[in-house]
C-alpha cells in the first residue's frame, strides 16, 4: 500500500516552450499534481477538516444603483442602447464538428436534446477560454478540441466554466509520456521509477493528456482519461486533492462518509480479487486483466481518495450502472454534486438530463 503518487513538472519536454516549462517549475515547487496511470496501488486514510469559502458582497446592488442614476438624472442608457446592441455569438468551433464527435461518444447518446445543445454551447465557451498545445509534432486540430471539450464539459453543465478558471492549457501528446517517480512506502524507503502516463493534471496548472488514450474513436466502455482528469480539477478547486470537491460543512460531512463507505467496500472488492489470481501470475501482467474486469471500477481507484474520486467519476458518466448499482449512496450523491438527473422520470425521455 503506497501514499499519493506525486507527479512532478520537470518531465516537460523543451519544445513545450521556455515560458510554459518555466510556469510548470515554478508550480512544481509549491504544488503536486495527480495522474492517470494503471498501476494498482493501497488505500488511505481520508483526511477530515473544514472548506470555508465564499465573500460577502460590498457593492451597491444593481437595482439600487439603477434608481440612484435616475434619481440624479443620470440614467443614459436609452441615449447609447442603440450603439451597444448585442450579437449572437460566432461559435469557435463549427457545429458539424460537434456533431461528428459527439457520435463517437457512446455516453453522450442517452442526454436529452435540450441537455446535448447545452452541452455543445458550453464545450464550445470552453474551446474559446482555453489554450490546447500539442507537442513532438502533434497537431491540435478543431476535432481534437471538440473530443476534449466535450468530455471535459460534460461534469460541469450545471457547476458551470468559472471552476475551470485556475488554469488556461491543456497539453496533448501524440502518444503516452514518461514520467519520473519517488513514492516513500509505509517503511520510509524511497522507490524510483519512470512511469508511462496518459494523462496528469497539476494543482492551478496545466492538463496533459496522451492522444491515444483520449481519441473517442479509440475509447473504452466506462473509461475517459479526460473526465478523469477533470474531474482532479474539480477535487482540487478548494487547494487539496482529497477526493472532496468544495462543500459546505454539512454537504462535507456527508460527503465524506460516504466516499469513505464506497472507497472501503471497492478496496475489500480489489483485495479479493488479487487473493483469487494464482501465484504464478504476475499481477501487473496482461493475464490478471480477466480478474481485475470482475471489478466495477479500475483498480487504480483503490490508490487514494483523489483517484478513487476521479476514476468514479468517470464511470459515474460513461457507465452509471456501475456506481448506481454497487454504490447507490455513492451515486445518490454524485447525482446531486453534478447535477445529473434520470430524465425518464422529469422529461420522459428515457435519458440523462440536467
Amino acid at each position: 500500500m503506497s501514499d499519493y503518487r506525486h507527479a512532478i513538472a520537470d518531465r516537460f519536454r523543451p519544445d513545450h516552450g521556455e515560458h510554459e516549462l518555466a510556469c510548470a517549475r515554478e508550480q512544481a515547487r509549491m504544488r503536486t499534481g495527480f495522474c492517470r496511470d494503471r498501476t494498482h496501488s493501497g488505500r488511505r486514510s481520508l483526511h477530515a477538516g473544514f472548506w470555508t469559502g465564499g465573500h460577502a458582497r460590498d457593492r451597491m446592488p444593481r437595482s439600487k444603483r439603477k434608481v440612484a442614476a435616475i434619481a440624479y438624472g443620470l440614467d443614459f442608457r436609452p441615449m447609447f442602447s442603440r450603439f451597444f446592441k448585442r450579437h449572437p455569438r460566432q461559435p469557435v468551433i463549427e457545429r458539424p464538428v460537434w456533431e461528428a464527435c459527439a457520435a463517437q461518444m457512446p455516453f453522450l447518446e442517452e442526454l436529452d436534446a435540450g441537455s446535448l445543445e447545452k452541452l455543445f454551447d458550453l464545450a464550445d465557451r470552453f474551446a474559446e477560454q482555453k489554450d490546447f498545445t500539442g507537442t513532438h509534432g502533434f497537431e491540435v486540430t478543431d476535432s481534437v478540441r471538440a473530443a476534449i471539450a466535450l468530455q471535459a464539459c460534460l461534469p460541469i453543465l450545471r457547476l458551470g466554466l468559472d471552476v475551470y478558471a485556475d488554469f488556461v492549457e491543456i497539453i496533448v501528446y501524440p502518444d503516452r509520456f514518461m514520467t519520473p517517480r519517488s513514492v516513500v512506502d509505509e517503511s520510509g524507503v524511497v522507490h524510483e521509477s519512470v512511469e508511462e502516463l496518459s494523462g496528469e493534471t497539476m494543482p492551478g496548472g496545466p492538463v496533459v493528456l496522451a492522444w491515444p488514450d483520449i481519441d473517442p474513436a479509440m475509447g473504452a466502455p466506462g473509461l475517459s482519461v479526460v473526465i478523469h482528469e477533470f474531474a482532479h480539477k474539480l477535487d482540487m478547486l478548494d487547494g487539496e486533492a482529497d477526493g472532496i470537491p468544495p462543500l459546505n460543512q454539512a454537504a462535507r460531512a456527508r460527503w465524506i462518509e460516504r466516499l469513505e463507505a464506497a472507497y472501503s467496500q471497492f478496496c475489500d472488492m480489489l483485495e479479493r480479487v488479487e487473493s483469487e489470481i494464482p501465484i504464478d501470475i504476475d499481477p501487473e501482467s496482461e493475464a490478471a486483466d480477466r480478474y481485475y474486469a470482475r471489478l466495477p471500477l479500475d483498480a487504480y481507484a483503490a490508490t487514494d481518495h483523489a483517484e478513487f474520486f476521479a476514476v468514479a467519476s468517470e464511470a459515474f458518466f460513461t457507465m452509471p450502472e456501475a456506481i448506481r448499482d454497487i454504490f447507490p449512496d455513492l451515486h445518490e450523491m454524485f447525482t446531486e454534486y453534478f447535477g445529473w438527473r434520470e430524465s425518464a422520470a422529469t422529461t420522459g425521455s428515457g435519458g440523462p438530463a440536467y
